[in-house]
């Protein structure tokens, strides 16, 4: 079973979490991981982006020549793909690119992405993130504390307004809470900050 050093927000070490071995100690699965991010990536994607074709570009109604007698290739249109301004072939409508993998696959790699972090030393526990009002200072001054450097997922057990408002303005930190917390985020941030009551939250989420 996995352990973690506990630390509050003066960065003094008050001591040791077990972590589930269920969720955070499993092997990583990097098939898994890829499958799951390509997912959430294809899922953002907004679909918006069309071309026109033949048939939908201004113009091109009339005949260019006539059909034979001029010595040049037949022409029924100056719209066609191999026209300069023509339509375009096979280029992009709008579309849907959402789709789902098994819910099984899901929590797996989000227990994968949990287990890296800490394997790799990337994962910061803390006793409690609280703050009385929203100062950024403040959250920088606790990262400092806790030698938090580069980008940094600070996950919280239910949302923490302050905490939220503390931390949007600096650069690559962001704050979340433990039910919305994914498998693409956990990758992209170097280190997970997380209180103990969001640990024991998706450990009673994951570890069923």
């Amino acid at each position: 079973m996995p352990s973690v050093s506990m630390f509050n927000m003066e960065g003094e070490q008050v001591g040791t979490l077990e972590l589930s071995e269920a969720v955070f100690g499993v092997p990583v699965n990097e098939a898994v991981l890829h499958e799951v991010v390509v997912m959430q990536m294809a899922n953002r994607r907004r679909g918006t982006a069309d071309t026109k074709t033949r048939g939908e570009v201004r113009g091109g109604g009339r005949k260019p020549w006539r059909q034979k007698g001029t010595g040049r290739a037949r022409a029924g249109s100056s719209r066609s793909p191999i026209w300069r301004g023509g339509g375009i072939v096979f280029g992009p409508h709008p579309r849907d690119y959402r789709y789902k993998v098994p819910a099984k696959v899901r929590r797996l790699a989000l227990k994968s992405a949990l287990s890296a972090k800490v394997a790799g030393g990337d994962l910061v526990v803390l006793d409690q993130l609280q703050f009385e009002r929203p100062r950024t200072k403040d959250m920088v001054r606790v990262l400092e504390k806790l030698s938090v450097t580069g980008q940094a997922l600070v996950v919280t057990a239910v949302p923490e307004e302050n905490v939220n408002l503390s931390a949007r303005n600096i650069p690559g930190i962001k704050p979340m809470e433990a039910r919305n917390v994914n498998v693409y985020e956990v990758l992209k941030h170097t280190k997970l900050v997380i209180t103990a009551d969001a640990v024991a939250s998706l450990e009673g989420v994951l570890g069923q």
